[in-house]
């Protein structure tokens, strides 16, 4: 659906270039949720709005849909946008138009006529929940309900792709809930490719299926939601996914099991789905003779999935600490020695 190849973005600020971005590749497939995270000034805007050329890449390709949008006429690349819907952080709602005049901009300027444009804005204002709100104006909004007219407003023109530039970062989190929502039904519903760029590692959390992380204007990481979650292995991933859930120890409990004379081994240990119902820490006392002592325990839901960690020392004779180990390798568990602790 949308592939981006060594893709890059240079602005020249006097005689002065600012590398933006930086070399990027990355495949969208059609139909799935990507997101694509990054600290502020990591280049993720500016890659996104290159997608549809509200930014012309410097140097690479992008294709949508196998055609190269650098290749198009003027008149082509506005109807390509047309099948690329885009939200903004602060909204950029018509102060001056009703609800149902913001929502039907896109419509209006496209010639649609009179009753088919009704008969679509008031669909789209009740599949986000705003119809009884065509005619207020921005000014007696919330912050959520202004994001939902904007999600109506790029929806109007029934696009493929829906771009979003940290559509949830100027909302509360109860309000961030909401939009996540409306995207995955969104998604789901019209099968609508969406690409949202952000900062908040919940946001991926929640509805992507998979993730590129940016740093310094390039991609280092990028997979399945699930893969990134239970390996990452850049120093930034792991700093966006400690935001969700930290299994760092303190140093005063670190010192006291390391200062304990029963031998014990120190694991992190990861899983998914089915496993999280499992009596393995049963199992590991009843089968080893093992004590296992839970520090610290996780669950959480990536999008479809159950995803859980654990921090856990294992006290018992170094055999029978090997072979619970094996077991709990042969149970399709991530174990992470983190320490001999005794």
């Amino acid at each position: 659906m949308i592939r981006l190849e060594n893709v890059t973005k240079v602005f020249r600020q006097g005689k002065q270039q600012v590398e933006a971005v930086r070399n990027v590749s990355l495949h969208v497939r059609e139909g799935e949720i990507f997101g694509i995270i990054g600290y502020s000034g990591a280049g993720k805007s500016t890659l996104i709005r290159c997608i549809n050329f509200l930014e012309r890449p410097t140097g690479g390709t992008v294709r949508i849909g196998g055609v190269d949008l650098a290749g198009l006429k003027e008149s082509e690349l506005r109807r390509a946008r047309r099948k690329i819907g885009m939200i903004f952080q602060n909204f950029n709602l018509l102060s001056s138009n009703t609800v149902f005049d913001n929502a039907a901009a896109s419509l209006r300027l496209a010639g649609v006529p009179k009753k088919e444009r009704e008969r679509k804005v008031r669909e789209l204002l009740t599949l986000v929940g705003l119809q009884d709100k065509e005619s207020a104006y921005p000014a007696q909004l919330s912050g959520g309900q202004k994001q939902r007219v904007a999600i109506a407003r790029a929806l109007a023109s029934d696009p493929e792709i829906l771009l979003c530039d940290e559509a949830t970062s100027a909302l509360d989190p109860q309000t961030t809930e909401s939009i996540l929502e409306l995207l995955l039904e969104i998604n789901r519903k019209y099968r609508i490719t969406i690409v949202l760029i952000t900062h908040e590692m919940h946001v991926i959390r929640k509805i992507c299926d998979r993730v590129a992380v940016m740093e310094k204007g390039e991609i280092v990481e990028q997979g399945d939601v699930l893969d990134i979650f239970s390996n990452p292995r850049q120093p930034v991933t792991r700093n966006f996914i400690r935001t969700v859930f930290d299994t760092a120890l303190p140093d005063s409990l670190r010192q006291k099991l390391q200062e304990s004379e029963r031998p014990g081994t120190l694991l992190r240990i990861t899983y998914v789905g089915e496993h999280a119902a499992e009596p393995i820490w049963a199992d590991l006392a009843g089968r080893y003779g093992l004590q296992p002592n839970i520090l610290y325990g996780n669950i959480t839901q990536l999008k479809d999935t159950t995803f859980g960690t654990l921090v856990v020392r294992v006290t018992g004779e170094r055999e029978a600490i090997q072979a619970g180990m094996d077991y709990l390798a042969e149970r399709e568990l991530d174990i992470e020695v983190i320490d001999l602790a005794g």
